[in-house]
Parts: C-alpha cells; structure tokens; sequence
C-alpha cells in the first residue's frame, strides 16, 4: 500500500474527509459483501489473501490491514464506499412511519437506531444536522447491515417537520407531560422524533410536536431510573405502533 492511500483511509475516520472524499469506510467480509450485493457502488476493497476477488480488490498484509482498520481488532477486509445521496421530500414520506434524531450524538446509539428501523420497516430516518454521522465507522458497524436498507437524511429539522405538520401528518415526541403511550391512538404513518441523551427533545422541536406520548415505569408509583437510553426507548415506541397497526 503507497502512503497516499493509507492517509486516504485514515482520513475517513473523520467527518470532514468524508465528506472531501464523498466515501465511507465498512469493515469485515460479511458487511462487505452484503454491499456487494446492494445498490451501493465499492470504490476499493482491501483484504487478506483469499476473502475477496475482483478488479477493484487489492491484497494487502495482516500488518496492512492493521494500520488501516478503525476496530480495535482489525478485520480481515476493508471497503472504500461512495456515501449514497438520498432526495428528501415531505411528500415522499406521507403515509410511512418514520424516525427522526433531534441532536442524538452517540455513535452506538444512532447505529442502534438504524438497525431498530431496518427491524421495524421504516426506511427514513431524518436527523438535524448536528446528529451523529450514520457514516462514522463505529455507525457503520454498530448497523450490521441496517446501512444499507433504510435511507438516513441531515437537514435542517424545524423546518422540516413544520412541513410535515402542514401536511396533516402527526409528529409525536416523548415528554414527561405526555399521553401513555399505550392507551394513546397511534397512526400508521407520522414523524417519531427521538431527543438528544442530555436534554431531550430541543424547545425548538417540542412547539412543532403535536403528539406528546409518554413511556411509563412500572410500577407507575414506583421510583425508578430518570429516563430511557434514547435507542432503548426507541425500540419500545417502534414496537408499540408495529403491534398496534400492523395487520
């Protein structure tokens, strides 16, 4: 391997060179070849003798290998993939449940998420632009695969979810204040926003939330923990419309 390509790789590691680079980094034989098989166009692949073929792979050694992962323990092959551009539109999204992340900057939490709607059939997730990068390689992993099926948009969310509202879609929330989500009526379609894990969801979001829900402990007049993880939480809500509406 020529220094330019390692410096290349380790620039992915960062959100900036993703972004110069318009690639993303994916690691192991089973991720890599479910891109293979997907709709994603590999740029290289670098791998250990005998997992990969092909014009676009180069063989490189253990030693390689180990200065270009991003894993604690390297992997046995690496893949440059152009990052995808998805065209969002309020419209588009009508009569479909979908997420979206209001500040959630945990990696482990937002690769979580995409693989909770990959799971739960929801092919959008739309996240404020200060949301952890689902292109981050500890995202990318934490999916297993989600990636690649489910369509994961930055934009300005206020604006966007004020659209959604126009429209007539419901846009619910978690608050303390909120209905019990199970004895709320919950829709087949709608935005589900998820809070920051420090302070929830923004004041700015919470006056465009026209369907406040609430997650009860139990016992309900039990004391237990403050709040849910946000990816935790996540899963029960998801869990809760598919059982309700899902025929």
């Amino acid at each position: 391997m020529t220094k330019a390509e390692i410096q290349l790789i380790k620039s992915l590691g960062d959100k900036r060179g993703r972004d110069e680079e318009g690639l993303f980094i994916a690691e192991g034989e089973k991720l890599i070849s479910e891109i293979r098989s997907s709709q994603l166009r590999i740029r290289k692949i670098y791998s250990l003798e005998g997992v990969f073929e092909g014009s676009d792979v180069e063989i490189v050694t253990e030693k390689e290998m180990q200065r270009i992962s991003q894993l604690k323990s390297a992997n046995n092959s690496l893949a440059l993939v152009e990052i995808p551009r998805y065209r969002l539109d309020v419209h588009s999204l009508k009569g479909h449940l979908v997420l979206a992340m209001d500040d959630v900057q945990n990696p482990g939490n937002m690769g979580t998420i995409i693989r909770l709607a990959d799971w739960f059939g929801i092919t959008d997730i739309i996240c404020s632009k200060a949301s952890a990068d689902c292109f981050n390689p500890k995202v990318v992993q934490a999916t297993m695969g989600a990636i690649l099926r489910v369509r994961v948009h930055y934009t300005e969310l206020c604006p966007l979810l004020e659209r959604a509202a126009k429209e007539g879609m419901p846009v619910y929330g978690t608050f303390l204040e909120g209905e019990n989500i199970y004895r709320s009526e919950l829709a087949n379609e709608g935005i589900i926003v998820m809070g920051n894990e420090g302070r929830g969801i923004s004041k700015e979001v919470a006056h465009i939330v026209n369907r406040k829900l609430f997650i009860p402990p139990y016992p309900a007049d039990c004391r237990t923990s403050e709040s849910l993880n946000v990816a935790m939480a996540t899963g029960i809500i998801c869990n809760e419309f598919r059982r309700r509406t899902v025929k």
